[in-house]
């Protein structure tokens, strides 16, 4: 452990202990696996901490502050295995002791800003795998009122008709570093929400790595709901939730901010929601049709049709160059750097910045076949969480620069 290292974690120590005035300042505070937290403020932090945490563990904190309270966290520290999805060693934060909503997960070494309960409870969990990398994490926690914002604290749960979310500062300045809002959107049964971006100027990077706003399905962080992620100076086209639940997350690194946004949402029957598209001649399969079956897969595998012939039957119609292709269960799944969209439907696009990209199944990797570093044309069905199949029927074939002036006919066409 480095000099610098030892002075930090001595002087976090320190500062907690005299903000809570539990223990003297030359008394050694000891990190155990996880526990049950009271009173106004507290420390907690990994195993073992300044040291590393100890593989294959899993640490659960409860904290509870006085009632009619809220509960804030603040990351002094940080140091796990770094990931993209956080798959190994991470550390999840929850709203709530039981069934609550998770407000983050992180790893890595990016310390988010404060996180804040929607109740006087919040769980904190860490998990590691076989492989430990880092001296964990310590934070501290505290009470606060219910409705006290300020530049560290945003987002909540909105479940009025209408309504509107904003980064801290907006508009007068730009919004503040090392900031974590989660908006929790919840609609009546039955109905959906709609949510526009007005204004939108976020740090701009290829792959929104360092500041961002993520939009989920539902009401937790998961990637395979994830409709998209979002950087930059464009605001991200109008986003219609699949069900009653949307979440937004806003994270800032520790580095260089922007103006912010302001977004605005409002809930619509879900029967009356509808798509820029013409609606379909034939209905689209069922997801248990969608299943690698052997007769299913066993059809010859020959392109019927043209494009104009197939466009009105696909819930979708793009281009695009896949980059990633996996082989699982007899299907193969792709992830898609979209060219462009011709009939989009209800599939989910994620957007990094200019780029966009889409997920597809092919539900019987030989037909139709599809190569990594190839361009394609694809019509395919959805199914109900937004993801594109490609079953042995549907549309696909090489895309050359020649289609595209038939490709821009057929989305004006009435199906």
């Amino acid at each position: 452990m480095s000099a610098g290292f030892r002075v930090l974690v001595i002087s976090l120590l320190l500062a907690a202990h005299s903000s809570a005035q539990q223990h003297q300042p030359n008394e050694r505070y000891t990190f155990t696996c996880g526990g049950n937290l009271t009173g106004v403020t507290g420390l907690l932090g990994s195993e073992g901490f300044p040291g590393v945490y100890p593989p294959n563990s899993k640490c659960t904190w409860k904290i509870t502050v006085p009632e009619g309270k809220v509960v804030v966290l603040s990351f002094r520290f940080i140091d796990l295995e770094n990931d993209n999805l956080c798959r190994y060693d991470f550390v999840d934060v929850y709203s709530g002791h039981a069934n609550g909503q998770r407000i983050g997960r992180f790893c890595g070494t990016f310390r988010p800003g404060a996180l804040v309960s929607h109740s006087n409870k919040m769980l904190v969990q860490m998990v590691s795998d076989a492989n430990t990398a880092g001296n964990g994490f310590i934070a501290m926690y505290s009470a606060a009122e219910p409705n006290e914002r300020g530049d560290q604290y945003c987002g909540g749960r909105l479940d009025k008709p209408t309504g509107s979310f904003k980064t801290p500062n907006w508009p007068d300045r730009d919004y503040p570093a090392g900031v974590t809002c989660s908006w929790h959107i919840v609609a009546p049964k039955h109905q959906v929400i709609e949510v526009k971006f007005e204004k939108f100027d976020v740090e701009r990077d290829n792959y929104c790595r360092y500041d961002y706003v993520a939009v989920f399905n539902g009401g937790e962080l998961n990637d395979a709901k994830r409709i998209g992620k979002f950087c930059g100076d464009s605001p991200p086209a109008p986003i219609v939730s699949d069900k009653n639940e949307l979440l937004i997350q806003f994270l800032s690194d520790l580095s260089l901010t922007a103006d912010g946004f302001i977004g605005h949402y409002k809930f619509r029957p879900k029967k009356l929601l509808t798509t820029t598209s013409s609606p379909v001649t034939t209905a689209a399969p069922t997801t248990a049709n969608l299943k690698p079956t052997v007769a299913l897969c066993q059809q010859k595998c020959k392109r019927s049709g043209t494009p104009e012939s197939n466009y009105c039957s696909s819930n979708f119609v793009i281009t695009g160059t896949v980059i990633t292709t996996v082989s699982r269960s007899g299907s193969v799944y792709a992830t898609v750097s979209i060219i462009n969209v011709y009939k989009e439907g209800t599939l989910a696009i994620q957007q990094a910045g200019k780029s966009m990209s889409s997920k597809i199944i092919v539900v019987c990797k030989q037909c139709p076949m599809i190569r990594r570093g190839l361009n394609y044309i694809i019509m395919g069905q959805v199914d109900d969480e937004g993801r594109a199949k490609i079953l042995p029927s549907n549309f696909v074939m090489s895309f050359k620069t020649k289609n595209q002036k038939m490709l821009n006919a057929l989305k004006n066409k009435r199906c």
